[in-house]
């Protein structure tokens, strides 16, 4: 029998009994036919690979992750994931439909067509993901018909303003979710539910959210298994006890491992989902246990049949591994077509420019003043309890703290409170809006940073503890169009350009990760303390991720779902 690619002496991953078994793969027409003890007696093969032992696993599949967080375009993602394995992807992306709406998921699945990993998109669910900010787009309901309609699309992408499904049920939100449950009853929907438990879990699951990504606790992991939600693990849920869990328990149904962020300079350096599992398997779970995870579970999250398993008439996506236990990826192979060899040259050229020409324009500000850094406050002279948002290591959660800061002459005195400024200003041309707020703890301690990489409004946001540091990153983002400036002293120390929708860049991954890790160190140099600075800063703008944030209407009460005055007159 006639085949395209023949591979010899392999021990074969079989997803159904979790384990390798010592034998040989066909596959004809980028699917494969064939797993077992047959060889040459049985097919005359195009082409015949020996595997000399290797473990030959499924091509890794990520369910939920936003391309635009490591800042690229689909096909520089597509670039680095193919090398490390990952051949399916689910993009969400929000982010860029916060900046041009429905036109922004368009242009990026175009963007994506001619890419080598498979990329099923999300319907962003939450543009804007609250009533409570300005965004350059929005996503309405008669959006998500076109999007169904025309696209290709496998689910609703996370459902992220919770506090509105459970407390308002004429919310924009809740009306999404019951057109889609009406005219849409098997679309797969996201949920995106931190913290929640008892009735307010139940009630986000009642209301069709059935999958939860966020960070996980063993309660919460254990009460979302226990109602039948779907848990996706990143890495930042990858807890000791956590881990335990799922290593000790019947569970392998009702998880899989996903990245959501990763930052370009941990793409490049570390790897991507296959970092998961790696990481997985250091901590004690086996290795089968562990590409399940990151293959056939996540698969049939998704009803993606296709896929994500090695067995007749699946689409012939693989990859050799000469270690198991470190995943040391030698050969990656996209419909039984191999497109990556460790041993040969892996090259990428972007073809820029990808999107329409106003996508490059869309900072809509001119310069800043010292000026725009003096906080104006309607209170009488006299010292006042003010609202301060607490920034922590190892989460990019915050905390609501309260420090006496002086008004006088209409002005805040925020310079001699002990803590910095953060401040927000629409950038979209719409209405000029512009909000102030107090920070403090691990965050920076001198100089500025300023972004316009902020979640998920993307508006331009400024911490910093001069006016004068202040204005000059500020101005080097809005003459960037859009990115990261980080200043001290009057200079900028680390730069990046995000030209695209000020969030995205056409360079090369490699150039990317390098000016990341510069704006790290230059971060930490100011005295962030973060696992990861630019993630941390880029949700001080998030109004659904806890407890006080900061948006162009306010700073933002996010367990209550409501806007907050800076200072506590009472």
């Amino acid at each position: 029998m006639k085949v395209d690619l023949l591979i010899e002496n392999v021990r074969i991953y079989n997803s159904y009994f979790k384990t390798f078994i010592q034998g040989n793969a066909a596959i004809l027409d980028g699917k494969f036919l064939y797993i077992g003890k047959r060889g040459t007696d049985s097919f005359e093969a195009a082409e015949r690979l020996d595997g000399q032992g290797r473990y030959m696993i499924p091509g890794l599949i990520d369910i939920h992750l936003h391309i635009e967080s490591t800042m690229v375009t689909p096909e520089t993602f597509s670039y680095g994931l193919i090398r490390n394995g990952v051949t399916t992807i689910v993009p969400e992306p929000h982010e860029i439909a916060n900046v041009f709406g429905i036109d922004g998921v368009k242009q990026i699945m175009k963007a994506s067509q001619q890419c080598v990993a498979d990329m099923f998109y999300a319907i962003p669910s939450s543009v804007p993901a609250t009533s409570m900010e300005t965004t350059g787009g929005a996503i309405e309901i008669a959006d998500l018909d076109e999007l169904l309609r025309t696209e290709r699309i496998i689910c609703l992408g996370e459902i992220m303003n919770y506090v509105d499904v459970i407390q308002d049920p004429d919310s924009k939100t809740n009306h999404i979710l019951k057109h889609i449950r009406s005219q849409y009853p098997h679309l797969i929907i996201e949920g995106h539910v931190p913290k929640l438990l008892d009735l307010d879990l139940h009630r986000m699951i009642y209301s069709g959210v059935d999958s939860d990504h966020t960070h996980q606790s063993i309660e919460g992991m254990e009460a979302r298994i226990a109602a039948g939600m779907f848990i996706e693990i990143q890495e930042k849920s990858m807890t000791p006890e956590v881990m335990a869990y799922l290593i000790e328990h019947e569970v392998s149904e009702h998880f899989c491992f996903v990245t959501d962020d990763v930052m370009a300079d941990s793409f490049e350096r570390r790897g991507h989902l296959n970092t998961i599992v790696r990481k997985a398997i250091g901590m004690g779970m086996k290795p089968e246990q562990a590409i399940y995870a990151s293959t056939l579970s996540p698969a049939k999250r998704m009803r993606m049949h296709d896929r994500g398993v090695i067995a007749p008439g699946k689409i012939g996506d693989f990859q050799l591994i000469s270690n198991l236990e470190q995943l040391t990826i030698e050969q990656v192979y996209k419909q039984g077509r191999k497109v990556y060899d460790v041993h040969e040259p892996y090259t990428f050229t972007a073809k820029a420019p990808a999107f329409p020409a106003h996508y490059y324009q869309s900072v809509q500000m001119s310069p800043l003043t010292e000026e725009d850094f003096s906080v104006n406050i309607e209170a009488a002279d006299d010292r006042y309890a003010c609202r301060v948002m607490m920034v922590k290591d190892g989460s990019t959660f915050t905390e609501e703290h309260l420090a006496e800061a002086e008004v006088r002459q209409g002005k805040l005195i925020w310079q001699e409170s002990g803590k910095g400024l953060i401040a927000t200003f629409e950038r979209y041309g719409k209405n000029g809006n512009r909000a102030y707020g107090l920070i403090g703890g691990d965050t920076i301690k001198r100089g500025a940073v300023a972004t316009t990489y902020s979640h998920d409004n993307h508006n331009l946001l400024v911490v910093g503890h001069n006016p004068h540091d202040m204005m000059i990153a500020a101005n080097e983002v809005i003459n960037n169009q859009g990115g990261f400036s980080v200043v001290e002293d009057g200079k900028v120390i680390a730069s990046l350009q995000l030209p695209v929708g000020g969030i995205l860049t056409e360079e090369p991954l490699e150039q990317v990760a390098s000016k990341v890790e510069q704006l790290c160190k230059a971060m930490v140099s100011l005295g962030y303390r973060h696992y990861n600075p630019i993630m941390s800063i880029s949700t001080h703008s998030l109004p659904v991720s806890p407890a006080l944030k900061i948006t162009d209407f306010g700073l933002i009460d996010v367990n209550n779902g409501k806007v907050v005055p800076l200072i506590i007159k009472s």
